[in-house]
């Protein structure tokens, strides 16, 4: 054939030669023709493991994934399913921390709205002294002497009323704190009624009217902490309408939470409380004073007022 070596010109490699190449050829020789078959084979019989081919690599390797997927899959699912129990139980709670509000403000709305009714029924029965009385009582002073002397009067019984309740918060008795709390505010809002009743006469401004006129009036001053103008009818008819008894509760629930502190266990309470009725009920006479000192109306001008009547069942109040 054209092209192809001739048989006479053909190198022919001898043993001598294969001998001389050394030992480092022939590892190279053996390199070229696939060392690596002939390692893994010897691995596979020194070490009894079967090494897999590519094909079989993938394939292990595919049967290895799946059941890690399925336990990824397993896990993602759990997550998901305590996600959505976790986020159920979080809208049953909510819900229900919120019907517990409703309640408790409803509860809270009917007995401040007991305490208004309350306060309203005793308003009458506070026993008042007219100008005439408390010229008597208090001979050769004047009308800011005389109010000194009562607001300084009123102060000290309902400081006494506090430390009462201060007092009686000390029994182990949880449950009766509500009414021991009910009792300080309806005690302390006669004494202060009949305060504000004292210091419109002392200042010549009665409100007109009978009896529950005057005290609807009286009430209205105590709610809105300031003093009856008679001089003007819108006054007058809203301490008569359905405004007071709104006015009233709003001012019950203030005294409430003031007075919370009155509570507090081992006398601390008994202190406070005293302090706070103190305080307060200086404060409203201060502001109820300071309205009565502008419409106030001079006691050689005042006309003679009808002497007041003494309500039935009249409540016990130290003047």
């Amino acid at each position: 054939m054209s092209g192809s070596t001739p048989p006479w010109k053909r190198r022919i490699r001898s043993k001598d030669r294969d001998a001389a190449q050394g030992p480092s050829e022939a590892v190279r020789d053996d390199d070229e023709r696939g060392s690596s078959t002939s390692e893994d084979a010897s691995l596979e019989a020194a070490h009894g493991v079967v090494v897999p081919h590519d094909g079989d690599a993938a394939e292990a390797t595919g049967t290895d994934i799946q059941p890690a997927r399925r336990r990824t899959d397993a896990v993602r699912d759990g997550v998901r399913k305590s996600g959505s129990a976790a986020r159920a139980g979080m809208v049953k709670g909510g819900s229900a921390a919120r019907t517990g509000l409703v309640k408790s403000g409803s509860v809270a709305r009917a007995a401040v709205g007991h305490l208004a009714d309350r306060i309203i029924d005793i308003a009458p029965r506070v026993p008042v002294r007219d100008l005439a009385t408390l010229r008597r009582h208090f001979p050769g002073l004047g009308p800011e002497q005389i109010a000194d002397k009562l607001v300084s009067g009123a102060a000290a019984a309902s400081s006494t009323v506090g430390a009462g309740v201060g007092v009686a918060a000390m029994l182990p008795v949880p449950p009766a704190m509500p009414a021991e709390l009910a009792a300080e505010i309806t005690g302390v809002a006669a004494i202060e009624l009949k305060l504000i009743a004292e210091l419109h006469e002392v200042y010549g401004v009665r409100p007109p009217g009978n009896l529950p006129s005057r005290s609807s009036a009286y009430l209205t001053s105590w709610s809105e902490e300031r003093g009856i103008d008679v001089s003007k009818p819108s006054t007058l008819n809203a301490a008569l309408g359905g405004q007071m008894k709104r006015e009233l509760r709003q001012q019950i629930m203030k005294r409430m939470v003031r007075n919370l502190p009155a509570l507090m266990p081992f006398l601390v309470g008994a202190a406070v409380g005293a302090a706070m009725n103190r305080r307060d009920t200086k404060k409203l006479a201060e502001r109820v004073r300071k309205d009565l000192r502008r419409l106030q109306v001079p006691w050689d001008a005042l006309p003679e007022l009808p002497p007041l009547a003494v309500p039935e069942d009249a409540l016990e109040i130290e003047d």
